[in-house]
């Protein structure tokens, strides 16, 4: 007992190349869109959280990615500042923690 006949059989056969294309351009057109709608604005955002952690300075009031908020006492070196949240209270903190600059603080005085 044959189900496929001969002439489909035949047809499938020809132009396999553009019917598979066919069948892959949704997945290219979905792939693009999702480029566009998701990871170029998330590397957007990356990039000025980037920036951001870069231009911290003494006397800037941050809040870190944990929830604390305090004033930026000194850097320390590239990857790390020290975080005043209470009066006398000081801790070490690295500058990728810090989610946001709530408050620049003057400029440093020469």
């Amino acid at each position: 007992m044959n189900f496929i006949t001969p002439a489909y059989a035949q047809a499938a056969g020809a132009g396999g190349a553009a019917e598979m294309a066919m069948q892959f351009a949704p997945f290219a057109i979905i792939l693009v869109i999702m480029y566009f709608l998701i990871l170029r604005p998330q590397q957007k955002r990356q990039q000025a959280h980037l920036e951001l952690v870069r231009n911290v300075r003494r006397g800037d009031t941050v809040t870190t990615s944990g929830g604390l908020v305090g004033k930026i006492s000194r850097t320390l070196d590239d990857n790390e500042v020290e975080l005043e949240v209470a009066p006398n209270v000081k801790v070490r903190l690295l500058r990728t923690a810090i989610g946001e600059v709530r408050a620049k603080g003057e400029p440093v005085k020469e």
